[in-house]
């Protein structure tokens, strides 16, 4: 008996494969629409919305090729020329180096060589200009430069700007850099010394190496049409042996003007007070003078001149006991029956002096001694020679109270 069944699912499945075929149909429609044209493959989207050609891209690409080319033949030119230039140079600088020696001033370049002649005879020129080996005749005062003094901390200035205090620390970082430049220099030709600065060289072993710790203290001044001088000083510990180094800076590479050895044991300081009462102050006065010029020092010898009667015996006491105790006799004392007058009381005390050469010292009773002050009046100084008397422009003392005064 025949199924009624069959007949059923066979027409079910030719209407789904009729869906299926449709829904092919569809898309291979669908497909067919979005597809650009054959002809729009060749081109590319271009800035703004625009479209350029392939070849506009490939004579873009050329172009930058070509750019790159002649700036790579730019360059090669270039270096071609630099090293042209270089070999030049090179040759001048043989031709320098194959000069004779010349003698003067030596510079402080690694390798020491002479510049030529001109050049030399220019900073020649310019170290006379800045009174490095002889003084000048200034029109007056004002056209004087001061030096500035300077250790590995601080600077001490004339010109206290708004500061109005003569040191400066920290010391500024240009300077700062400045200053220990120089400060090498000078030990680079302590500790390398040249045949003129009259090291024996027989015993090297023996020589005596410097370092920063050496250095004591130094002097700097710049002229602006000249340049930079530099003094400075180094010295062991306890020892009153002193190196001195000279250096000139014309706007250029430091050059070596000299260096000396400093004897000052034997160098006796004159300081002459003239004096009117303040008993006081005066005791303040020795009392310092014992601690410093007498336990320290010694070399010193103390005038003092004391205008009128009032208060003579007690200064004479004080003197007298300053020398039982201390035995201490380098001292003495001119009483002057006349009005106080300070000009007139250095006048008396420099004349009193009868024994030789002596390192005068003008001071009043308020000033505080130091054992540095005593050395640097006994380096900043010269026999027979008025080249180095300082104008003292400001000394602190007590109670930060400054007074001003000149050397002769």
């Amino acid at each position: 008996m025949p199924r009624r069944g069959l007949p059923l699912q066979g027409r079910i499945r030719w209407l789904f494969l009729g869906l299926f075929l449709l829904l092919v149909l569809m898309l291979f429609a669908y497909l067919l629409e979005c597809t650009p044209p054959a002809d729009v493959s060749l081109a590319l989207p271009g800035l703004a919305g625009e479209t350029y050609s392939r070849e506009y891209y490939q004579a873009l690409l050329q172009e930058q090729e070509e750019h790159h080319l002649n700036r790579a033949a730019s360059l090669k030119r270039q270096i071609a020329q630099l090293k042209q230039e270089l070999q030049e140079l090179s040759e001048k600088l043989k031709l320098l180096q194959e000069k004779k020696e010349l003698p003067g001033v030596q510079g402080l370049a690694e390798t020491k060589d002479q510049e030529p002649g001109d050049l030399l005879e220019y900073l020649h020129s310019q170290i006379d200009k800045a009174e490095v080996n002889t003084a000048a005749r200034l029109p007056s005062e004002y056209a004087l430069v001061p030096f500035e003094s300077f250790t590995l901390s601080k600077v001490y200035q004339l010109e206290m700007g708004l500061t109005r205090h003569p040191e400066e620390k920290p010391v500024r970082k240009d300077r700062r850099d400045e200053l220990v430049e120089v400060i090498e220099a000078a030990l680079d030709i302590i500790n390398n010394p040249d045949e003129e600065d009259g090291v024996e060289e027989d015993m090297p072993m023996q020589r005596q190496i410097y370092t920063e710790g050496h250095f004591t203290e130094g002097l700097y001044r710049t002229e602006r049409d000249k340049g930079s001088l530099y003094e400075l000083f180094f010295a062991k510990e306890d020892s009153t042996s002193f190196r001195h180094v000279t250096l000139f800076r014309p706007f250029g590479p430091l050059m070596k003007v000299r260096s000396t050895s400093l004897e000052t044991s034997e160098l006796i300081i004159n300081i002459i007070v003239p004096l009117a009462g303040r008993v006081e102050t005066f005791s303040q006065f020795l009392h310092n003078f014992r601690e410093v010029c007498i336990q320290q020092d010694r070399q010193v010898h103390l005038t003092v001149v004391y205008f009128g009667q009032e208060g003579l015996q007690d200064v004479k006491s004080s003197l007298e006991k300053m020398t039982r105790e201390e035995s201490f006799s380098n001292y003495t004392l001119i009483p002057v029956d006349e009005d106080f007058s300070r000009g007139r009381g250095l006048d008396i005390g420099a004349r009193a002096w009868k024994k030789g050469d002596v390192l005068m010292f003008f001071c009043d009773v308020d000033i505080h001694f130091t054992l540095e002050f005593l050395n640097t009046c006994r380096l900043q100084t010269a026999p027979n020679s008025q080249k180095r008397c300082w104008i003292l422009e400001r000394l602190w003392l007590w109670n930060d109270v400054s007074v001003s005064l000149r050397f002769p």
